[in-house]
C-alpha cells in the first residue's frame, strides 16, 4: 500500500509540476517582480506540504479572528491564490465597507485600464494676438491639466518662452484655463474640517496659487503686463509657446507610496476627461471605474464610488471588489508593470516602511494602506514561502486606534508569507 501511495504522490507532483511550467515566461516574470532574487524560496516541497499550506493557513488566520478586536469591531478579507488561480480564504468578503486610501488601488487600475502607462499630465502655454516691437497685443492663456507635480522650473519656462519669441510687454490678459474639470474644488463626502486638497487643474506645487506666482514670475523676468487677469478657456486659434509634463509613474508613485490624495484626485480626473468631456466631473470617472466593475463580473450599483483618493465616507466598496481588480492588474502587463512598483513595500518604503520590519513578509508584502478614522485597511501581493503568488485585500471598521487594525493585518501578512 506504501509503495502505490509513492507512486500515487510521484504522479501528483508531476502533474503539479507540468501545470506551473504551463503558465510560461509572462508568469515567471510577474513572479520576479513581487519577489527580489534573495526572498525566493526552495519550491521543492513535499506533495503533502504543497496540497496542506493552504488548510494551515486558514488555520492560522481563524486563530487570528477570534481576537477581542473583533466583539467591538469588523473585518472583512480575502487571500486570493494568483498562481493556482483559486479563493484561499475569505470572511466578510462581500460586506461593504469604506476602504479609506485602498481606494486608490481601484483609482489606478482603472486609470492604467483606460490611460495607459504612457499618459502625460500636461499643463500648456498659449498666446493670442501678434508682436510687434516686443509687444504681445493679445493674451495669454495657461491651460490646466491637473498636474501636482508642476513647479517653479516649470513656471520659470513658462516665463523664458515668452522672452524667447521676443516679448517683453503683454497688452492683454493673462487668463486662467480651467476648462479641463469642474469647478469643485472639494470632493463628494469629504469632511469640512480634514488638511483636504484643492481640486484646481492648474496648480504649483500642488497649491492653488498657478496665476498669482506667474504674474510674478514674469515681473521678476522684467516682463511688463499691461491688462487683466481673469479666467477663460483658450481659443481654437491660439499658438502654443510651451508644454509641461511628468508622466503617471511619476504621480503614481506619490499617490501609492506616499498615499498623497492629491495626486490621486489627479488622476481620478485624468480618467474622467479621458472621454473627451468638457469640465469633466467626478461623476464622470466614477462612470469609468463601474465599466470596469460589470466587465470583472459585479453588479457596479452595489458599491458606491465617491473619489479617487478614498478621503470621502461616502465609499463604500468589499475586500471581494479589491482583490478583482489586483487580479486583474496582475493578469494585464501593461497595468501591472506600473502598479506593483508603486506600491510600498513592507519594511523598507513609504507608508509601509515601519511595518513588517522582520520576517519572511519584510521585503514581501508590496500593498497600499488606508487609514481614516476607525478604519484601517491593507490591499496588494505577497509571495508565498512555496512560491505562490497571492493578492489579498483586508479592511478593518470600527477599530479604536489605527495600529490595532494594522497589527491585525500584519499577523495575516505573516501567515500568508510564513505557509
Amino acid at each position: 500500500m506504501k509503495k502505490y501511495y509513492i507512486y500515487i504522490t510521484a504522479i501528483v507532483l508531476m502533474l503539479y509540476q507540468l501545470n506551473v511550467a504551463a503558465q510560461g515566461t509572462v508568469d515567471d516574470q510577474r513572479r520576479s517582480m513581487l519577489l527580489d532574487d534573495s526572498l525566493i524560496t526552495n519550491t521543492d516541497t513535499l506533495v503533502s506540504d504543497t496540497l496542506d499550506w493552504p488548510k494551515n493557513l486558514r488555520s492560522k488566520i481563524e486563530l487570528l479572528l477570534q481576537s477581542e478586536l473583533f466583539k467591538t469591531s469588523t473585518v472583512g478579507l480575502e487571500i486570493y491564490d494568483l498562481t493556482a488561480d483559486s479563493v484561499l480564504f475569505c470572511f466578510n468578503q462581500q460586506q461593504r465597507m469604506r476602504p479609506a486610501s485602498t481606494m486608490k488601488v481601484i483609482n489606478a487600475v482603472a486609470s492604467l485600464d483606460k490611460l495607459s502607462g504612457s499618459h502625460l499630465f500636461k499643463t500648456r502655454l498659449y498666446y493670442t494676438g501678434r508682436v510687434e516691437n516686443n509687444v504681445l497685443k493679445g493674451d495669454v492663456y495657461c491651460k490646466g491639466g491637473f498636474d501636482p507635480l508642476f513647479n517653479t522650473d516649470d513656471l520659470r519656462a513658462f516665463a523664458e518662452s515668452l522672452h524667447k519669441v521676443g516679448i517683453d510687454t503683454i497688452k492683454g490678459n493673462i487668463c486662467a484655463d480651467l476648462s479641463m474639470k469642474d469647478s469643485d474644488l472639494l470632493g463628494e463626502g469629504w469632511c469640512w474640517d480634514d488638511d483636504n486638497p484643492q481640486l484646481s487643474p492648474l496648480l504649483l506645487r500642488g497649491k492653488n496659487n498657478f496665476m498669482k506666482n506667474f504674474c510674478s514670475e514674469l515681473r521678476r523676468m522684467g516682463l511688463v503686463h499691461v491688462g487683466d487677469t481673469l479666467k477663460a478657456d483658450t481659443p481654437a486659434k491660439a499658438t502654443e509657446l510651451c508644454s509641461r509634463f511628468h508622466t503617471i509613474d511619476q504621480i503614481l508613485m506619490k499617490m501609492m507610496k506616499k498615499s498623497d490624495n492629491l495626486f490621486a484626485e489627479s488622476l481620478f480626473y485624468q480618467l474622467a476627461a479621458s472621454s473627451g468631456v468638457y469640465r469633466a466631473s467626478a461623476k464622470n470617472a466614477k462612470q469609468q471605474i463601474n465599466k470596469l466593475i460589470k466587465k470583472l463580473g459585479f453588479n457596479d450599483t452595489d458599491y458606491y464610488i465617491a473619489d479617487g483618493s478614498g478621503l470621502s465616507l461616502y465609499n463604500y466598496v468589499s475586500p471581494e471588489l479589491l482583490v478583482a481588480f489586483l487580479r486583474y492588474a496582475y493578469q494585464n502587463d501593461n497595468i501591472f508593470i506600473h502598479l506593483l512598483p508603486s506600491l510600498p513595500v513592507a519594511g523598507v518604503d513609504g507608508t509601509l516602511a515601519n511595518r513588517m520590519t522582520n520576517g519572511l513578509a519584510n521585503k514581501n508584502v508590496k500593498a497600499k494602506t488606508g487609514t481614516l478614522t476607525g478604519i484601517s485597511s491593507l490591499a496588494g501581493y505577497c509571495t508565498a514561502a512555496n512560491g505562490h503568488q497571492l493578492c489579498f485585500a483586508i479592511i478593518n471598521m470600527g477599530v479604536r486606534k489605527t495600529a490595532m487594525g494594522q497589527r491585525f493585518q500584519d499577523n495575516v501578512c505573516k501567515a500568508m508569507c510564513e505557509q
